[in-house]
């Protein structure tokens, strides 16, 4: 689809950058905050990349002052943080501490004295210990009620000063790595206990929603989901259904839910057939049917292509945690679809595919399936940044990839997307999880190692000015 002329961006669109608690903020037992699961599990040896762990991270419990000064020279119209269930619950229930809360409330007022709108996200990856210690967190579904506690408590405090809100941060990413490849903890292979975790998030999401309705009405709210668009490795009729198969199986499984309240029906077949389908009791589909959410958020990085794989073919194997380029294996579920790489497009030295066009299929397919607003909740790169010697960061390859996925969005928007927002990933370097602090995505560069915190200066990178001025432009900067 050509357009004779792109549509502009509109009037009050929200220009942001994004972060999650356990990568940015550090203080990882300050002022009353019990440990998450990631404060336990990257302790463990061999978890992440060179044993790094959000202990201090970039420190932004000390110096978010510091960073949101920055955000506003930049001129962010949003930023999109998380909060950190335990900061808030240090036993995941019962009596709120004060401390976190009051942390947040200084944070939020810190954005809004400076004219940016917080954008909050309550759920991003990092359970209470507490909840997993006492019956594994979301292979639960006690996680529904005490969730929903959390929850009412945020929106008690903070539903007056904050109009938008995340329910849940990258499910399926959470789940697949959690239950599927071993990565998060818990760590383990079991496809049955990952759709039964799915399930309870499901839940836990509608209760949300269903909160959010009676105490902040006149706020929106809707989950964050990775969305990875699925191509076919050829036309060969096989790999178009392995390809479908793939969009069915990574995308609309957790998307359908979300926003319509059932599962995809062919999916769901081939659960119960393999024994793998999460136990549903009474009041859940209706549940889930009520928790229609006002928005969608999206999360972009890459597309993926897939092809056939037999009954006997690959299964779930692994991902590049390192930056070694070339290094991703091959995956799969037997039976469905595997992954292949498309000759067509550059990749990160993570090997994900660099693929623009990619976000504007994502947003395409999301608002012909779902007529939904969408807000872009996280899109960037994460590369090796280095200090030049000059003192900077030249990074005129995130310029790049940015410009173009940002063009894409205005093509999306042309089409017929109603586009909330941008929100790139990430205002400041942070923790990349497994990843370490290697892999930078920052407009913000953190000067630290792994292990050694340094003296957390924040320097400026080139991509700073450049997204400054798209902003001041409202994007019109794009097509120069």
């Amino acid at each position: 689809m050509h357009h004779r002329q792109l549509a502009p961006f509109p009037e009050g669109f929200l220009w942001g950058a994004a972060s999650a608690a356990y990568q940015i903020e550090g203080g990882w037992n300050a002022d009353g905050k019990g440990p998450s699961v990631w404060d336990v599990f990257s302790k463990q040896p061999g978890r992440t990349y060179q044993g790094s762990n959000g202990d201090v991270a970039v420190d932004h419990y000390h110096r978010y002052q510091e960073d949101v000064a920055l955000m506003a020279e930049m001129g962010l119209m949003a930023y999109r943080f998380s909060i950190s269930w335990p900061r808030i619950f240090p036993q995941g229930r019962g009596e709120a501490n004060e401390g976190g809360l009051a942390f947040y409330e200084r944070l939020i007022d810190a954005l809004l004295a400076h004219g940016i709108e917080p954008v909050v996200t309550l759920y991003h990856w990092d359970a209470p210990q507490a909840l997993m210690d006492e019956y594994g967190a979301w292979e639960s579904r006690r996680i529904v009620d005490d969730f929903e506690h959390y929850c009412r408590a945020l929106f008690t405090r903070f539903g007056a000063k904050v109009r938008y809100w995340i329910t849940l941060n990258e499910q399926n990413i959470d789940t697949t790595r959690s239950f599927l490849l071993a990565k998060h903890p818990p760590a383990v292979r079991d496809r049955q206990r990952f759709y039964q975790a799915n399930h309870h998030a499901f839940l836990a999401n509608a209760r949300a929603i269903r909160a959010f309705r009676q105490l902040v009405p006149g706020g929106k709210i809707g989950p964050t989901f990775c969305y990875c668009p699925a191509y076919a490795a050829s036309s060969r009729p096989q790999d178009v259904v392995a390809a479908e198969s793939a969009e069915e199986f990574t995308n609309h499984w957790w998307l359908d839910v979300y926003a319509t309240g059932r599962y995809p029906a062919s999916a769901w077949a081939w659960l119960v057939e393999h024994g793998q389908a999460p136990r549903i009791e009474g009041g859940d589909a209706e549940l889930l049917a009520e928790a229609k959410p006002d928005f969608l958020g999206i999360n972009y990085y890459y597309s993926q292509v897939f092809e056939d794989n037999a009954l006997d073919g690959v299964g779930e194997t692994d991902f590049n945690t390192s930056g070694q380029k070339g290094s991703t294996p091959v995956n799969g579920v037997p039976g469905l679809y595997k992954t292949t790489a498309n000759p067509h497009l550059p990749t990160s030295n993570w090997d994900w595919a660099i693929d623009p066009d990619g976000l504007r299929i994502t947003l395409r397919r999301v608002t012909s399936r779902y007529n939904l607003p969408v807000l872009i909740t996280e899109n960037g790169l994460g590369e090796f940044d280095q200090l030049s010697d000059d003192g900077k960061v030249h990074d005129g390859y995130r310029i790049d990839y940015l410009r173009h996925h940002l063009l894409a969005c205005q093509q999306a928007i042309s089409d017929g997307t109603k586009l909330m927002g941008y929100c790139a990933w990430s205002f400041t370097d942070l923790l990349s999880w497994l990843n370490g602090y290697q892999k930078r995505y920052g407009f913000v560069y953190v000067n630290r190692t792994e292990t050694d915190p340094l003296d957390l200066a924040r320097i400026r990178k080139d991509s700073f000015y450049w997204y400054r001025d798209v902003i001041a432009s409202n994007g019109r900067k794009l097509a120069e």
